[in-house]
């Protein structure tokens, strides 16, 4: 997602990439950036491991996996002035909190993305799905400017933002999707649009949604199953042979964000006394899958 909007943004401000690979570096300064699938485009960029190569900034956007939020905050340190505006479109629960202890959270951007891309290469990144997307200040009924601002950077790429002053009902929107079809994906090896076939499969997928819908409620955000439900399936199908992030980093050998999606779910409906049995098993499974993969 770093790659997709990095490339989409490119276009309309001066743009610039901490990346802690050194050799993706390289090949972004050789070769740029390159989106094919939906609307492709293709940018030359500004990278660098080094962030005082590249700050100070206007807007901060954090890409990175939930459990690298921290280790990538105090990384960028450098490229925050007083004025600058911190963003997260990062999957699951927490990463904002996480970023709020290191930058100011007044001036702290959060949101959920219903686009969609898959890593085909070095700096090389199929955009496999559309969608909405919206952002909403960190401080619940905190000013809308560094809201706007963050819509303003993310419109001139062509993603069309959409400001809420309340923005945790859809990050929890999101985050049953994720909870949903993310683990299942990860433990099974089906891909997006294969998890949408009717079957004992797609009903694991809607039992996982209803309980992190269920604990939604008990935090008192007003989600609808019925919607979900039909909201996750027409995504799934929609993203066809795309590979949701948790099968990709199971694939790559890499640790999930289980921990911030189920394991959010998990938390948060046993703090309110929530049946999530489901979501429990899903993160028990996945931990063990990462185990075998571990060697």
């Amino acid at each position: 997602m770093g790659g997709l909007v990095a490339a989409r943004l490119a276009g309309s401000t001066d743009l610039r990439v901490l990346e802690v690979a050194p050799d993706l570096v390289s090949t972004i300064r050789a070769s740029g950036i390159a989106v094919e699938g939906i609307e492709p485009v293709s940018a030359n960029v500004r990278a660098s491991s080094d962030p005082a190569e590249l700050g100070p900034v206007d807007v901060l956007f954090f890409f990175v996996k939930a459990h690298h939020t921290a280790e990538a905050a105090a990384s960028a340190r450098a490229l925050a002035g007083p004025a600058t505006v911190v963003a997260t479109l990062q999957n699951g629960w927490g990463s904002a909190d996480v970023l709020a202890e290191v930058f100011d959270p007044a001036r702290l951007v959060v949101g959920v993305t219903y686009h969609s891309a898959t890593v085909t290469g070095p700096a090389r990144v199929a955009h496999t799905g559309r969608g909405a997307t919206f952002v909403g200040p960190y401080v619940e009924g905190g000013g809308l400017a560094p809201t706007q601002t963050v819509a303003a950077v993310l419109g001139g790429g062509g993603i069309e933002a959409r400001v809420v002053p309340a923005v945790r009902p859809e990050i929890w929107r999101k985050l049953v999707l994720n909870a949903a079809a993310l683990p299942v994906s990860a433990l099974t090896g089906l891909r997006a649009g294969e998890l949408a076939q009717s079957g004992v499969t797609l009903a694991l997928v809607d039992s996982i949604a209803a309980e992190a819908v269920a604990v939604a409620r008990a935090l008192g955000y007003p989600i609808d199953l019925a919607e979900r439900l039909e909201r996750i399936h027409a995504a799934l199908a929609g993203a066809g042979m795309g590979k949701p992030s948790m099968l990709q980093d199971v694939e790559a050998r890499r640790r999930t964000e289980i921990d911030v999606i189920n394991g959010a779910v998990v938390e948060r409906g046993e703090a309110h006394g929530v049946d999530v049995r489901t979501n429990r098993a899903m993160v028990a499974l996945v931990k063990g899958l990462e185990r075998s993969r571990a060697g």
